[in-house]
């Protein structure tokens, strides 16, 4: 199994071009699902959960082809011959279960396994679910497996307001509508820029949607979808990460292709810390400004606020602060997880439920310490960039669902980064 080592203590300074959002594109390539005609992503990421999705398209009957070393994926599902999305496949990723709305929607029934994915806390299928079922699908739950079936005449159009605004659910529900006769009208639904992207890629496949970015989505069923062609969006998440290298290690870095309403919520939280963000032509350059940061609370929150999938990124950055911060994570219950790992290079934390407090230290230790989830992976390996001598961060095929050539773009800026290949 792979480690990847770090000698820490060096300033990173240099650019980091940003791929397409892995989150986008695992929604963007079940809706290849919804039509019989090619449906292509550009700038799509090369990370190992596109690699599964991959897999799982082609076991229902999906022609993926990579191209460009992969940032470009030429899909077609002209030819679907199976209707079950198996154990064996989805439970390596939760999201696998976006072929269920689309299955569901085009072919009429669909038998989906309950999904796996990083064990941050229990993420339910009920909001799926119960979307579903308001556009008139009947869904049982056997063996592990959701059995959907869509009425006669197909999926109609419904009502309905979200209990939470579940980003899977509302990609879920908004792809299943677009074939529902009828007009779909769903409250409370995510706000995400992926929801965005999602909503702009069917657009060009002639679906008709309205209220994207904001809390309530219109979809206006069609008879069917055509082909297209859609540029996959910047990914917000490698973003925020790489915004955090330099605030961590100090020194100047530009991350290429970034835009600020992509973070702005973080952005913010970074300017309250000490760290300037500066829009540039080419992307969000970052710098920190003379000494510790400064501590700062933060809570996590759906979209537009501070995002979870950032939250164990910044604990790495507030380990070194001056002062004691307050992390709340309000979206997933068990996403701490990277706290004693970070303790053992010296951080001084303490979790109760769904809050952690961080006293800053003067300076991290290297040490050995491994990945729990895909976050929690990443923010070990900022930690060891700002530690003192060398860090081994194990159990990083975490890493590699989230993030592409990590250490090529970081060692392109200074790092001290290397993987070891294991046995």
């Amino acid at each position: 199994m792979d480690s990847i080592v770090i000698h820490g203590g060096t300033e990173l300074n240099g650019e980091i071009p940003i791929a397409g959002a892995k989150n986008a594109c695992l929604a963007l390539m079940p809706a290849t699902l919804l039509s019989d005609e090619p449906l292509t992503l550009t700038n799509a990421p090369r990370l190992s959960d596109i690699k599964t999705m991959t897999e799982l398209l082609q076991s229902l009957g999906a022609e993926v082809t990579k191209m460009q070393d992969g940032q470009v994926l030429a899909m077609s599902s002209h030819d679907l011959d199976n209707h079950v999305a198996d154990y064996d496949i989805v439970r390596k990723m939760r999201a696998s279960n976006l072929v269920l709305g689309p299955m569901l929607a085009r072919l009429g029934h669909a038998v989906v396994s309950l999904p796996g994915g990083c064990a941050i806390g229990a993420r339910p299928m009920d909001l799926h679910i119960h979307g579903l079922e308001a556009l008139g699908a009947e869904i049982d739950l056997r063996d592990g497996y959701l059995h959907a079936k869509a009425p006669a005449g197909g999926l109609k159009g419904a009502q309905m307001e979200l209990r939470f605004a579940s980003v899977g659910a509302t990609e879920n529900i908004l792809m299943a509508a677009t074939l529902a006769k009828g007009t779909t009208v769903i409250k409370n639904a995510a706000r995400e820029p992926e929801i965005v992207d999602l909503a702009q890629c069917l657009r060009k496949m002639g679906a008709q949607i309205e209220g994207e970015g904001t809390s309530t989505l219109t979809i206006q069923g069609v008879d069917s979808l055509h082909g297209a062609t859609h540029p996959v969006v910047t990914d917000r998440i490698e973003l925020g990460t790489y915004m955090l290298a330099p605030a961590i290690t100090g020194g100047t870095v530009e991350c290429l292709g970034g835009k600020l309403d992509l973070v702005a919520s973080f952005a913010e939280k970074l300017h309250d810390a000490g760290i300037d963000v500066e829009e540039t032509a080419r992307g969000l350059k970052v710098s920190r400004r003379n000494g510790r940061v400064n501590a700062v609370n933060v809570t996590t929150e759906p979209f537009p606020g501070f995002p979870t999938d950032l939250q164990a990124q910044m604990m790495a950055l507030l380990c070194t602060a001056d002062g004691t911060s307050v992390l709340e994570e309000t979206i997933f219950e068990n996403r701490f997880m990277h706290a004693p790992e970070l303790t053992r290079m010296g951080a001084n934390i303490e979790v109760h439920g769904g809050h952690a407090t961080v006293t800053g230290v003067k300076r991290l230790k290297g040490a050995p310490v491994m990945a729990t989830d895909l976050r929690a992976s990443v923010s070990l390996i900022l930690a060891a960039l700002a530690a003192e001598g060398e860090t081994v961060v194990s159990r990083v095929y975490h890493l590699d669902r989230g993030y592409e050539r990590l250490e090529q773009k970081l060692g392109a800026c200074g790092a001290r980064i290397e993987r070891v290949k294991g046995a």
